[in-house]
């Protein structure tokens, strides 16, 4: 805020400037030999009405009484010609000379530069509580990013707590292997998910990691089918983004999978990205799926709606045997640039 202040400041200085710089020219060029002090004086009777009265307006800004307002407002316009009649040569040689001087500035000049005062007020005022409602908006945002992403973490680490559990007790000798499987997941979540955004590649090594790990559940062959086409590590994305689809065809998948039932697509073609996982349908989760793809959809939805707003889609597919999950990003490179810009301009 003390930036857009100082940028305010800047404008009426050179505004002034320009302004006396002109009054002054147009005087010279008229052939008035005292232009200088009549250029200081009718200068310094804008400047006295313009910053008095834009200071009325700041002490007085949103009180109920507007007595001391209006008191001050006239004290304004009746003390507002003065300055312009002590620099001028002949304005207080006679009584009829300064009385003629004092109605033309105070019915010309006056009026003009308290509605300048009061309309400069107003769009001081507009910009810096515009400016004051993005940031409150940004705050928002950001705060409500940190809640649904702290949604993620404790139910993910629940569940592959779970799965270590199970490990452990039956002393698998993958036991071990899985504790660092976990330590490099939680690695990732806790540090490098605190950026806004992520190499695509960096979140498809987490995705396969977190398939390792679940692939300690099943003996058979890997019950996900991964395949992704495009260039990743050009392309970046908010972390955490694919976790919750993944983790919840897991859920709603039935408790035996035979090799390759998930299938999980991810294809980058020029600045777009589609994201797209399938799972069979586990009998035992069919009411459960009032709300398609369970608990995480929701999350994921506001994820969305704050990071890529107008710039994704979400659609679902339930044939009663199969849900699909499909996730397309558009302008992926653009949006990068976009949101370090927007957080800059904050």
């Amino acid at each position: 805020m003390e930036r857009i202040k100082k940028i305010f400041r800047l404008i009426h200085l050179s505004l002034w400037g320009l302004f006396t710089f002109l009054v002054g020219l147009q005087l010279g060029s008229e052939g008035d030999t005292h232009w200088l002090s009549t250029t200081a004086g009718f200068v310094a009777t804008c400047t006295y009405v313009f910053y008095t009265h834009f200071y009325v307006l700041t002490r007085y800004a949103g009180k109920r009484g507007r007595r001391g307002y209006w008191l001050s407002l006239a004290g304004v316009l009746l003390t507002g010609p003065f300055p312009f009649l002590f620099f001028h040569h002949k304005a207080l040689a006679t009584w009829s000379l300064f009385l003629n001087y004092y109605g033309m500035q105070l019915l010309s000049t006056v009026p003009v530069f308290v509605f300048l005062s009061w309309l400069a007020r107003v769009t001081e005022t507009l910009v810096v509580n515009t400016i004051r409602k993005e940031q409150l908006e940004k705050q928002a945002a950001e705060t409500e990013l940190h809640y649904l992403k702290s949604q993620i973490n404790p139910h993910f680490l629940f569940n592959t707590l779970n799965n270590i559990h199970t490990l452990v007790y039956k002393q698998a000798p993958a036991a071990p292997e899985a504790v660092m499987q976990l330590a490099s997941l939680m690695r990732y979540m806790i540090y490098e998910s605190n950026a806004a955004t992520v190499p695509l590649s960096r979140e498809m090594g987490y995705l396969r990691d977190y398939v390792s790990l679940q692939q300690l559940r099943y003996k058979n062959s890997p019950v996900v089918d991964l395949q992704i086409e495009g260039e990743t590590d050009s392309c970046y994305v908010a972390p955490l983004l694919f976790i919750h689809l993944l983790e919840n065809a897991y859920k709603h998948s039935p408790a035996r999978l035979e090799p390759g039932d998930l299938k999980v697509r991810v294809a980058v073609r020029e600045d777009s990205l589609a994201f797209s996982v399938q799972n069979p349908i586990g009998k035992h989760v069919a009411k459960t799926l009032d709300e398609p793809g369970g608990i995480g959809l929701p999350n994921v939805r506001k994820r969305l709606a704050l990071l890529y707003p107008d710039q994704h889609s979400l659609t679902i597919q339930n044939t009663g045997e199969t849900f699909t999950v499909v996730l397309t990003i558009r302008g992926l490179h653009s949006q990068t640039h976009e949101r370090k810009a927007h957080l800059l301009h904050h």
